[in-house]
């Protein structure tokens, strides 16, 4: 175990810089940098403690006097009794609170400068669920409001007690992660404050702004975190002093690990060199250039389809064993991945979420939606653009697993985990409002990503992506809404989409459509003795009757086919309940399949959608039925572990 460091010391931290582009490839701002925070903290190895002062600097851009601001204080929603907890245990039936799982932040003194100690006007405030012991939102008075334009200063100094990971932040071992780690302010948006509760399903919502941050460590920890590292200075104590910079970024996260190895390669991207670092457990350093190939991958199709990536530095962080609970996660300029030393090649746990992680950098990094209340706008896009971009890079079927002759495509995978939940919660439901976390994973990933690619099918795949495009170069560091990205989609495709935006965003309705009956008839079935059946000659009368299962309603493809080579695709609205086509001819169908060419791609149900006149029962295809059933258990296996 590391040291412990000595009393906090003064990091001499510079002010707030809110002009300076030496974090990012920009030479100007990219944001509007409402907030700038710098923060002197040191780390207590043997405790798993934390004493930290902070200065945030405040911009009142609201347009309105402000005398009320609310913080988040992430920490504490590790307590048995917070809402997140009462979450966990409403979701997880025997779930039990644990010790080791317990942590708080404590803010020890409040000032606002000009104005004095404002200590004493702080309140703990539970918005969304009235839970009088969920401290993870405070709220703190002036003596008298910020005029707009205006600018307010907070001291704050706080305490923070790490526990054991269990979600995102904490410690195993020597292994820290330092997430959601200090007094955040909310987010005026909208018209009012924005600063949501901490829940189980629910992640973060934040201002972008500048951050200076000296951390004071032992001297043998290996330290990653976001932004930039400007210095280390080696204290007499055997501790260190860290200094880091990040610009127009809306939050900061560190870790550190004496074990780390590190591993540094650069990407030439479109507005010039980025550093890409690697923190590597010992175990899995035969993996690292399987993560810097990807990561370099992945950066080039996000450059090239949808936009630049800023910023000077991405840091990825390889958790230990016992720290998984931490990994595949994303902070501005650091991400996490989730691996193990046991992991072949051809299972792409780790290109999946090293691709995943990095995709937030785009969705929840730069275009930063409301996760609490849009979570979609992040998780489900990034899904989206995940399967697209692993397709492209690992094939279009093998993109989740190509090992041992088995091959899965990650898009299936997202539609899987959409069948498990298919009605039960909107993608545009508040993330700590679903059923529960199940329902939330699956319609706010798997939903939101199949009902993009059932999207495609309806305006093009290269509409998508420019749409996709035009939505981040137009929103990135402006906190959109939902709304915003529907308009694009209609803007750019120059089509209406609010009967399908209605039922596939704001409602549950379910996609199902089947073929209910189908039948080939001769013509002269009343006659007692009809003459023998000969093909060409013998008259038949064909009926498919096509039945709307689902509430969903969406136009349908059928394609019928018969003996003679003809073929017919009809294509139905979809508003009745049902339609009957008929036809007489002297053909005899053969098969009449819905969808066609796999459009329908939120159809609950594939296996109504066909009849074929002579199924085909021999033993390999029985094999194949239950092969292909292995393969959906093991996947569904496979996101779980993820």
């Amino acid at each position: 175990m590391a040291a412990q460091a000595a009393a906090p010391a003064t990091a001499g931290l510079t002010p707030p810089a809110l002009s300076t582009a030496a974090a990012t490839l920009s030479d100007k701002p990219l944001s509007e940098r409402v907030v700038a925070y710098q923060i002197d903290a040191r780390y207590d190895a043997q405790k798993h403690a934390l004493e930290g002062s902070e200065l945030l600097t405040y911009r009142n851009l609201t347009g309105q006097p402000q005398d009320t601001f609310p913080f988040h204080l992430y920490l504490n929603a590790f307590q048995a009794t917070s809402t997140f907890m009462a979450e966990e245990r409403r979701d997880r039936e025997g779930f039990e609170f644990k010790d080791k799982y317990k942590a708080s932040v404590g803010v020890t003194s409040l000032e606002a400068v000009g104005m004095g100690d404002v200590t004493s006007q702080m309140k703990f405030i539970s918005p969304d669920d009235g839970n009088a012991s969920d401290k993870t939102v405070f709220e703190v008075k002036l003596p008298h409001p910020v005029a707009p334009g205006e600018t307010v200063q907070f001291k704050i100094k706080f305490h923070d007690q790490f526990g054991q990971v269990f979600a995102r932040t904490g410690y195993v071992r020597d292994f820290l992660m330092g997430a959601q780690w200090f007094p955040k302010v909310g987010v005026w948006w909208q018209g009012a404050w924005n600063c949501h509760q901490f829940h189980a399903n629910t992640e973060f919502f934040a201002d972008f702004g500048t951050f200076d941050v000296a951390l004071t460590v032992p001297q043998n920890e290996v330290v990653g975190a976001s932004g930039i590292q400007l210095s280390e200075v080696k204290n007499a104590d055997g501790s260190k002093t860290l200094t880091f910079h990040g610009e127009d970024i809306h939050d900061f996260a560190w870790t550190m690990e004496p074990e780390y190895n590190v591993v540094e390669d650069t990407f030439n991207g479109s507005m010039g060199a980025v550093k890409i670092r690697l923190l590597m457990q010992p175990g899995h350093m035969e993996q690292a250039d399987r993560h810097m190939r990807i990561m370099k991958q992945t950066m080039k199709h996000f450059d090239e389809w949808y936009g630049p990536y800023p910023y000077k530095q991405i840091t990825v962080v390889d958790p230990p064993h016992g720290g998984l609970r931490a990994g595949g996660m994303e902070y501005p300029t650091l991400i996490t991945g989730d691996t193990t030393w046991w992991m072949p090649d051809g299972l792409h746990f780790v290109e999946l979420v090293v691709e995943h992680e990095f995709g937030h950098q785009y969705w929840y990094g730069m275009v930063a939606t409301n996760e609490f209340e849009d979570a979609w706008l992040d998780e489900g896009i990034n899904s989206y653009t995940e399967c697209k971009i692993l397709n492209d890079i690992l094939g279009k079927d093998r993109s989740a697993m190509d090992i041992w002759g088995v091959t899965v495509a990650d898009d299936a995978q997202q539609r899987d985990d959409y069948l498990a939940d298919t009605d039960k919660d909107p993608m545009a439901r508040f993330a700590y409002k679903y059923m529960n976390g199940g329902s939330y994973a699956d319609i706010t990933y798997g939903k939101t990503a199949t009902v993009l690619f059932n999207l495609e099918k309806i305006i093009g795949e290269d509409t998508l992506k420019r749409a996709i495009h035009t939505y981040f170069m137009r929103y990135r560091f402006t906190h959109p809404t939902k709304e915003d990205f529907l308009k694009t989609v209609e803007e750019v495709s120059g089509r209406n989409l609010r009967w399908y935006f209605d039922q596939a965003v704001y409602g549950t309705q379910v996609m199902d459509y089947e073929i209910l009956r189908a039948t080939s008839d001769r013509a002269d079935w009343y006659v007692k003795d009809p003459p023998k059946e000969k093909k060409g000659e013998t008259l038949y009368r064909t009926m498919v009757i096509v039945h709307r299962k689902g509430d969903f309603i969406a136009p349908v493809d059928v394609l019928i086919k018969w003996d003679n080579g003809e073929s017919v695709t009809e294509q139905w609205d979809g508003q009745d309940r049902w339609v009957r086509y008929s036809y007489d001819k002297k053909a005899k169908m053969v098969s009449a399949e819905l969808d066609p060419k796999g459009a329908a791609r939120l159809d609950k149900d594939y296996f109504n959608n066909s009849y074929v006149e002579k199924a085909d029962t021999r033993a390999s295809r029985k094999l194949g039925y239950y092969w292909t059933a292995f393969l959906q258990l093991l996947s569904q296996g496979m996101a779980w572990f993820v």
